[in-house]
Parts: C-alpha cells; structure tokens; sequence
C-alpha cells in the first residue's frame, strides 16, 4: 500500500471509527468500521489484506480520546457526519413525509396491489416498505389485494400468491387484510350494471384501431349514443360469453374532447378467451380492466390514501369519473418515481427475469444474480435492512437510485453483533508446516464480545492460504489468531517464526485468514455470489452452524448457511476426501454470499 493511500484509509477509517463511537458514546470496534469502510470505499477493497492493520491502528488511537476529544475531531474532520448524528434521532422517528389530510378520516387505510404474474422483483419491496411503516406511523390498516383480473397479458402464476405474502411477512409486515380481484368478479358486474343505469357507460364492437382514430380525433364512437337497454343486454351477452376477444368492450363515457386522449372513453370490461388459472375463476370470459377494478375496490374496502407510480397519474384521473358517477369521494393519491437498481446485469422485470429462469440463465428466483426479493433474502439479507435503504429513498417523483451498499450497510447493522467470525479461504494453495508449530490457532469467535470466547482451528501438517496471501519465498506473514510464519526457500511450505506481535503493528508483516489444507481437519465449501460460484475450505468449526446461520468470512464478508452435507468420501466415485472441491460430490457447507 502506497504512502498516497494509506493516508486515504487512515482518514475514512478515522472518521468512520469517530462516527461509530461518538453515536455509540463507547469504544468504536473494527469490526463495526471495516463493513462501513469497504461499502462505502470500493476502491479500498483490492487492498482488502493491508486494509485492517491500517483500521486497527486508526481504532486504537480513536479508542484513547475522551467522548469530547472524539466529539471535537469529528466536528473538525467531517461536520457533515456530526450533523447527521444530531438530527438522527428526529429522522428516525419521522423517516417518510406526513401523508395529505389524515386529520379528516378515522383510520388511515393504504393497500398493497400486487399483480401475481411472478414472485416480487426488488423494486416490488417499495410498496409494502412504505405502506407498512405508514401504518405502524398511523395505527392505520394495510390490504394486500392481488389485482389478478388479465388472465392474458400478465397471466397469473399461481405460485406468487404465496411467494409473495411471505415475500410481505420477509420485510416484516402483516397485512389486515387479503383479497383476490379473481374472487370479485360478481362485484364488478354489479357495479357496472350500475353504472350502464346511471348512463356512464356502452357496449362498443370498435376495433381497437378503428376506436382509436376516432378518439385522437375528438370524434364520438357510433354506438355511444345507443339505448341504456341495448347496452344492458350487450353487456349480459359478454357477461355470458358470447363474444370473442375483441369483439366488444364496456367503455365508460367520459369527455370525447378531453385535452388527454388518454381519458377519452376508456375501458372498462374487455373479452378474453384465455381462462384465468384459477380454478375458481377459469369460468369467466368478461374481465374488468384495472382502472375499472382496482378503482371499485379501493372504494369498497375503505382506501384512504393510495401510493402509486408517477407514470399512472392518468389512471387517477380515469377512476375519478367513475367516482363522480357513483358519487363516492376519491382517496387522496401520493406519488412517486420508479426506483433504479445498480449492480445487477440482468433487469429489473417480472417477466425478464421469468424469462431467464425458464431458459435456464438463471437458477430460479433465489439465484444471487437475480434482482429479486427472493435472491437477497436466501444470500442473508435481512428484511428490515431493505425496508431501511427503501425509506431512505423517500418518496420523490423522481426515479431514484437504490445502491445495494446502502442496503449492506444497513444489514451489517442488523447482523455484525451476532455473525460469528470464521475463516474460508478461497481457491486454496496448500503449504506444508515445517518445524514444530502450535496445535491450532485461536482466534476470537467475535472480536467485540470476548466473553463468547476463541475458536480452535487445527493447524496440522499443511494449512490452506488464498493465492493472493502466499508471500514470496523467505518472507513472512500473519496467521490471525496463531501467529507469524515464514515462506521456505522452496516456496511450498512455512515455518513458524518468533516474531511478536510488533511485526504488524509496525506494518512490516500482513495479517492474513487461513485454514487446514488436510481433509480430515477442514471443510469444503461453496458460495454463491452475485459473479457465479467461488470454491474453497473453511476452518471445521463452519459445521457448528445451523442453516440459516450468518456467518462473517474474515476478509471475505457475510454469507448465510445455504446447505450442510456429509462430505463425499465413497471410493467407488472415484474421489479423494476433499476432492468435492470441484462439487462433483456433495458439498460439507454451500453458503450465499450476502455483502462485504
């Protein structure tokens, strides 16, 4: 690491480290600045060895000054973290806008409308972030109502039903309530019947290019004039499914002249020969458009406030003729931008991403490479953290950026204090221990808690070390938790030194992870990351978790327990013990790798 560098380092580490033990009023610990470091510094990242000895140093000197020292020094290096400190509190308790008028209904009633065409993407999360933390704001009410009703377009997949509930359950809500469009389609007749009463509506047999010239033009369709009763009867006929698609639709009158050609006697019922894949609903042939639906719905079930897209704006305006036909009140209407995902290669679309998965791109869902709720929370993401980052984005008309390092930095927050540490080495190189050397080195399970003690990870007669950590020949390095080691002539073993500690204080030696390169001592794993798979071992103390565990790799990052399996040992495979490296066999640990 260049002297340019270091310098660099020590000053995120510093202000990180201040941050840290200023809001926690106590001693700032490196494992809490490490995960901050490295997500908010990426650049830092390839220089992932020589990184910590810098942090320990900065921590310690950080760790000797007075609460009002540190105060004073943060103050003076980064006055902008010292004022996010100090309206920190505030920003917690109020972390979205007020919401218009809530003073003038009883009970503030939101509802999350989810299409069940495909398990949730991660922009999906948004809405049940934000509608979720609005209730628990108001004491209010939340509906999940699945708005199912286009058996075509965007067919229902019968599994999202429940994918996606639990999807709601993951991000740490519950609704009051849930509801299938599908269920309603008895409703929505009946409200139309109303409607084509009420004079608000007519059966149209226009092609849809036919009506479409004839509304960019201000002109009125032929049939919009035609007797209430020749409509009511037309309407009975689709009801029955005498028509076919496209031969006639219900469309609700509304000004012919209107400046947007968007509002001018819309949709409101349409034909579709695909049945529904619901049993219960396969029936039906005459299915409500979603302004139609959705717009009776939020009315019947009491909606007060609705969050939605700022490109549906014009489904608004279409619903609010509806409600002056029936003369109901319109609910009050927030919107906001779409949100943008960095880092992923594949977009950010339900029907893109099931695209991949039937071909085979992508693994399913959970695949890390995926951009999907289901992805993050198998890597060991947290729920409340992608809540977290979603808040954060407020609620903008604007598209907004979400950076996945916001939402590691707020899982790290969630699961530093009870990730036990543990060593996995990456595409091992194998050296043999010369000499006499230790049994097993014990490195702490969690360097801010020395009360859960030291884990034993067997040295043996080889230990494993990652490429990138093997010193040249003659040179030294730090086993963390054991103890100094220097590389023979030949290259292909080490021995152990008696060098002191001073070696890396004084930044003469590096500090590097390890593990036993014999079979019988360690444990064969894979992980799962966002750029494929990454073989290796780890420490044998990795089979004490439990899946679902998450697990910080020491210079790695965090992972969670995906799978633990008895290693492949039948000879009549043709494998050595150890040989599942290549995963032709079953793996000990298969992990997902969460965040740095």
């Amino acid at each position: 690491m260049d002297e340019e560098l270091r310098e660099r380092v020590e000053t995120a580490a510093e202000t990180a480290a201040l941050f840290n033990a200023v809001k926690h009023e106590s001693d700032a610990a490196v494992g809490a600045v490490m995960g901050p470091l490295m997500g908010e510094h990426p650049e830092f990242r390839e220089h992932a060895d020589a990184v910590p000895g810098v942090v320990g140093g900065v921590v310690s000197r950080v760790n000797d000054m007075s609460h009002e020292e540190r105060v004073e020094r943060l103050q003076e290096l980064a006055p902008e973290r010292y004022e996010e400190l100090t309206s920190e509190d505030e920003a917690d308790d109020r972390p979205l806008p007020d919401l218009p008028n809530v003073e003038e209904y009883d009970e503030v009633r939101m509802r999350c409308a989810p299409n069940p065409n495909g398990p949730w993407h991660l922009g999906s999360a948004r809405m049940p972030a934000v509608i979720g933390t609005y209730k628990e704001l108001y004491d209010g009410w939340m509906l999940v109502r699945f708005d199912d009703t286009d058996p075509e377009t965007k067919r229902p997949d019968l599994d999202a039903y429940d994918e996606i509930l639990d999807a709601v359950s993951y991000l740490g809500f519950e609704p009051d309530e849930v509801l299938k469009a599908s269920d309603r389609v008895e409703t929505y007749y009946e409200h139309a019947r109303d409607l084509i009463e009420r004079g608000g509506a007519y059966t149209c047999s226009c092609s849809g290019e036919a009506f479409s010239d004839l509304k960019n033009d201000g002109e009125p369709c032929p049939h919009r004039d035609k007797a209430v009763e020749t409509t009511r009867e037309e309407f009975e006929a689709m009801v029955d499914g005498e028509y076919g698609a496209g031969e006639m639709t219900l469309r609700v009158k509304t000004d012919i002249e209107h400046k947007n050609p968007a509002l001018r006697d819309w949709v409101a019922f349409r034909m579709v020969d695909t049945p529904h894949p619901r049993d219960a609903a396969s029936e039906y042939r005459c299915w409500p458009m979603l302004d139609f639906q959705s717009g009776v719905d939020d009315h019947l079930t009491g909606i007060t406030h609705i969050v939605r897209g700022i490109d549906l704006q014009d489904s608004a305006k279409r619903q609010r003729f509806l409600y002056d036909y029936f003369d109901w009140t319109y609910p009050e209407v927030v919107h906001w931008g779409h949100v943008q995902i960095d880092a992923y290669d594949v977009k950010m679309s339900t029907s893109t991403i099931k695209e991949l998965v039937d071909e085979g791109e992508l693994d399913g869902w959970d695949d890390p490479r995926a951009p999907t709720v289901a992805s993050v929370r198998r890597r060991g993401i947290r729920g409340e953290a992608l809540v977290d980052a979603m808040l954060e984005l407020g609620m903008s008309t604007s598209d907004v950026d979400l950076a996945l390092s916001s939402v590691y930095a707020k899982n790290r927050e969630y699961v530093d204090d009870t990730a036990t540490r543990r060593f996995f080495v990456r595409d091992p190189v194998e050296l043999a221990v010369e000499g006499d050397h230790p049994e097993a080195g014990h490195p702490p399970l969690h360097p801010d808690f020395e009360e859960r003690g030291d884990r034993d990870v067997p040295v043996g007669d080889a230990l494993a070390l990652e490429p990138a950590d093997v010193p040249d020949p003659g040179d030294r390095v730090w086993l963390k938790g054991v103890g100094c080691v220097r590389v023979t002539d030949g290259g292909d073993a080490v021995a152990f030194t008696d060098d002191d500690l001073s070696v890396v204080t004084e930044g003469d030696v590096d500090v590097v992870h390890w593990a036993p390169a014999d079979a019988d001592a360690n444990v064969t794993v894979r992980m799962r990351t966002m750029d494929g798979d990454v073989s290796g071992v780890a420490e044998p103390g990795l089979l004490d978790h439990d899946v679902d565990d998450v697990v910080q790799f020491e210079r790695v990052g965090y992972a969670r327990i995906d799978d633990v399996s008895p290693r492949d040992t039948d000879p009549s495979n043709g494998d050595e013990p150890g040989d599942d490296l290549a995963f032709d066999g079953e793996a000990d640990v298969r992990t997902y790798f969460a965040h740095p």
